[in-house]
């Protein structure tokens, strides 16, 4: 799959990155905020987004809004440090942080399944 992560802190996007890798996907782009997550997307269409919930200016569950409204396909995971409500933000789950490599294959895989309206 092709992955686009999202998230203010470059160390966690560069560390999320290899992360994908070793789940043997690739890493369109890297980006730091919101904003720049709903231009990378319409670049790159990526089958998959690991967007950080809490960014400075625009935050996660704004920005896969943004994504999913434009883009009804979109699959978004948002990351967060804390459990977070996901409800109207068109995401499919959190992924909590520290992110684990089973549960980033695991998210990952189940965000590749055919949903209903596929």
């Amino acid at each position: 799959m092709r992955v686009l992560i999202a998230d203010d802190q470059k160390s966690v996007g560069t560390s999320l990155a290899e992360l994908v890798r070793l789940c043997h996907h690739e890493v369109v782009e890297v980006v730091g905020s919101g904003l720049e997550a709903i231009h990378a997307y319409n670049r790159h269409r990526p089958d998959v987004v690991l967007m950080d919930y809490q960014m400075p200016k625009l935050n996660g569950a704004t920005a896969c809004r943004n994504i999913v409204a434009k883009h009804p396909g979109a699959r978004v995971i948002l990351v967060s440090g804390s459990p977070k409500e996901i409800g109207g933000s068109g995401a499919l789950t959190v992924l909590v942080k520290p992110i684990r490599l089973d549960k980033l294959y695991a998210v990952l895989y189940d965000a590749a399944q055919p949903r209903p309206n596929d």
